[in-house]
């Protein structure tokens, strides 16, 4: 009889133990899959790629005791050889081959140059190829940065006592209304995919005071952006007994200051490699949005088409404007108008044509929407009511307010848009693994 007691050490190393331990001219085994095949003749540069990286391998004739031949791009290799350090090579590494055990090999070539340093491709043959063209380290770099926000997000509120859920994706009606739903049969029932976790992140306020979850929702709308994304992850916090609206603002800029360090600190290479400018999240500029609409209009002679929402174009020039006022690449956008934002928002209590509400935007595009939440279960049926909306369907999310609840309030992040513009891109779907729009439904 076998037991299982944890993880075995294994013989081979990763990048990192080679990069950080001094074992200059002594003999080693690594694995990885070839990325790229340097034919000298007599000598090949064989390298290998690794999750964290490339390291140089070098056949010799004579030498090493496998045929040069038997490698090909993507074929995967267990390696030994004796390292030695190298300024050329990735790294400063090599691995100098004396043997090696090929562990597969591919059937068929590489569709895509995934070994030059800049895939340099249309964003379609990228998109068709998905797991192909992530295999390109700089493409694959962008997920790293991606991955860091989301341990940003975790990490930070964890540390500021907030709990994790995991709310459902199908339910009987949406949180935010509207047309815009994926409309499903669930066991002869109607059933739609969550625009947001919102009626359940609210009711876990609670039970835990403060709550985060890390999950995908579903926009039904049928636009073709380069900012928009029919399935996208979002990143959604609920925070009880807060004074204002303004605890929630400064929750998310902590999150953000949080996230900036850890990119510097654990995730430089990436950075580098990537060529991104951390942006400076010291303090944040907060704006109304009615002035914001007014200066932007002044400032660059433009008229105001649309009262109730800023247009692509308006977020754009704010976020420029700001740039040059203040030199932050972020602005709170608040106190949107009540009639483009959902029935649970609480509304300004001096005007209550406004809401105690905000966007962030980040470089001229919107990332976050939040703000106060309705705590009352009369002020709720009130705003309902008044917006002529039906209830059916909300009765469990309801039932919570008429057994007290505390004041509260909450935001929503699109992960893969804070990605795009901390990356520099111009197309959601580059920070997306792989993206749901009107045409895709594949890989």
């Amino acid at each position: 009889m076998d037991f299982i007691s944890g993880v075995s050490p294994k013989e081979t190393l990763e990048l990192p133990e080679l990069w950080i331990g001094d074992y200059e001219g002594q003999t080693v085994k690594v694995n990885g899959a070839v990325h790229t095949i340097r034919d000298m003749g007599e000598v090949a540069f064989v390298v290998l790629r690794k999750r964290d990286g490339l390291i140089q391998t070098v056949w010799e004739q004579g030498t090493t005791k496998f045929d040069i031949k038997d490698l090909h791009e993507g074929t995967t290799l267990e390696a030994e050889g004796v390292v030695h350090k190298e300024d050329r090579a990735p790294n400063g590494l090599e691995i100098r081959l004396v043997d090696g055990k090929i562990l597969s090999q591919p059937t068929e070539s590489m569709p895509l140059p995934i070994g030059k340093w800049k895939l340099n491709t249309s964003l379609e043959a990228k998109l068709n190829y998905r797991p192909i063209s992530l295999r390109n380290v700089r493409e694959r770099a962008k997920f790293k940065i991606q991955e860091a926000v989301v341990r940003g997000f975790r990490d930070y509120l964890h540390s500021q006592g907030f709990t994790e859920i995991h709310t459902p994706k199908i339910g009987a009606k949406s949180a935010e209304g509207g047309a815009n739903l994926f409309r499903l049969e669930y066991f002869h029932k109607p059933a739609v995919l969550q625009q947001s976790p919102q009626f359940y992140k609210q009711m876990m306020v609670g039970v835990f005071d403060r709550v985060f979850e890390v999950g995908p929702v579903f926009r039904a709308e049928k636009h073709n952006t380069k900012r928009h994304l029919n399935e996208y992850v979002s990143l959604d916090f609920e925070m009880g007994y807060i004074d204002s609206f303004k605890d929630i603002m400064e929750m998310e800029t902590g999150f953000l200051q949080y996230t900036m360090e850890l990119l510097k600190k654990e995730y430089a290479r990436e950075v580098k490699m990537l060529g991104i400018q951390i942006p400076d999240v010291s303090k944040i500029p907060a704006v109304r949005f009615d002035t914001a609409k007014k200066e932007v209009s002044e400032h660059y002679n433009r008229a105001i088409r649309n009262p109730y929402d800023l247009e692509p174009e308006e977020e754009s020039l704010i976020g420029k404007l700001y740039k040059e006022k203040t030199g932050s690449d972020f602005v709170f956008v608040t106190h949107y108008p009540s009639k483009k934002r959902p029935f649970y928002a609480m509304d300004d209590p001096e005007d209550d044509t406004y809401t105690l509400s905000f966007d962030l935007l980040f470089k001229g595009v919107e990332i976050t929407t939040g703000g106060q939440r309705i705590h009352d279960y009369n002020m709720l049926e009130e705003k309902i009511q008044k917006r002529g909306m039906d209830d059916e369907g909300m009765e469990q999310y309801l039932s919570c307010f008429k057994h007290g609840m505390p004041p509260h309030g909450g935001l929503g992040i699109g992960l893969e848009r804070v990605t795009m513009q901390l990356l520099g891109e111009d197309n959601v779907r580059e920070a997306s693994l792989f993206p749901r729009d009107l045409s895709r439904l594949t890989p």
